[in-house]
């Protein structure tokens, strides 16, 4: 239904800008790949275009900024996104326009929210793991920040797609990319606790079988869902930081590059087309930064001139 509905009004949209606004066909062809983006995102949470809101777009640009698009590209597809509400507001299709507050984020300017180590643990203990769903919930918070994962790539994760044995677990990324991605042990037990128990009695639904993580009714979670696990559990020990299941993925990279890892491994694990796109993580805390000049900076070390007897 939701497919129809998009569908429909990007024809009708089409025919607008060719009838009404005698765009070229280039610009009519440009103005319909941005709508058919908006389109594919939101085609797995179910949403027709009316019901689009603020949040989901703010999303939907995290998406694209992650696909390593310039920020013209986003600014065009903005652009886009807005002319298109536009003219559902002209035909009485919505009441409010989600995309009149939708501002472009200044790549590279703006940090990414991320949480700490104790803050992750928190929320995990925050579970109720006496509740069917709270070994999912923790199991999929850990796989989520011990993985690195889009919201999109865990609720496609399969059990076909693990090999625990061997330490890996296989992503299809943006585009269909494939990539291995490393696991931790505490990931597995996590899942291993959450298949052994509520998900071995939940009654798994036909093309379901493989997919990990299910709702109750056996089918695979949705973004929104996982949304909603998140936000629960954030406001359930007080968090005041603004988090989403891709503030995980933040946390995960932020830890890495302060731990010492190499910006191209990193790179690699976040399945990211450009390396610029990774060093948004290179946001070190100072007390990081003022540790290491201390501990490797030749200044720093015995028998060097202190700065007093300049």
């Amino acid at each position: 239904m939701a497919t129809s509905s998009w569908e429909r009004k990007i024809k009708n949209y089409v025919s607008y800008l060719k009838i009404e606004k005698g765009l070229a066909e280039n610009s009519i062809l440009a103005y319909q790949s941005d709508i058919q983006k908006l389109k594919e995102f939101a085609q797995p949470l179910d949403v027709v275009p009316e019901d689009i809101s603020l949040s989901h777009l703010k999303e939907f640009l995290t998406d694209l900024y992650e696909l390593g698009l310039s920020a013209r590209s986003q600014a065009r597809i903005v652009s886009g996104i807005k002319q298109f509400y536009q003219f559902l507001l002209l035909e009485d299709d919505l009441k409010e326009d989600p995309s009149d507050l939708l501002e472009l984020p200044r790549v590279g300017t703006k940090l990414p929210v991320f949480l700490t180590i104790e803050e992750i643990d928190d929320l995990q203990a925050a579970i109720d793991l006496s509740k069917p769903e709270g070994h999912r919930n923790k199991a999929i918070i850990e796989t989520l920040y011990s993985c690195g994962l889009r919201v999109s790539e865990l609720i496609q994760l399969k059990f076909s797609d693990t090999y625990f044995k061997q330490g890996f677990i296989r992503i299809v990324g943006k585009g269909n990319k494939e990539r291995l991605v490393p696991v931790s042990p505490s990931v597995e037990k996590e899942i291993s606790l959450y298949v052994e128990g509520a998900r071995l009695s939940t009654p798994v639904q036909k093309g379901f079988e493989d997919f990990i993580f299910l709702n109750r009714r056996g089918r695979s979670l949705t973004r929104v869902m996982i949304f909603t696990i998140v936000k629960q559990l954030a406001e359930s020990i007080g968090i005041k930081k603004t988090i989403s299941p891709h503030t995980f993925r933040h946390s995960f990279a932020t830890h890495l590059i302060e731990g010492g890892a190499n910006l191209r491994a990193v790179q690699e694990m976040l399945g990211h087309e450009s390396i610029t796109t990774t060093e948004i993580y290179t946001h070190l805390d100072k007390s990081y930064i003022r540790e290491a000049i201390i501990s490797y900076h030749p200044r720093n070390k015995p028998g060097t001139q202190s700065n007093e007897t300049r």
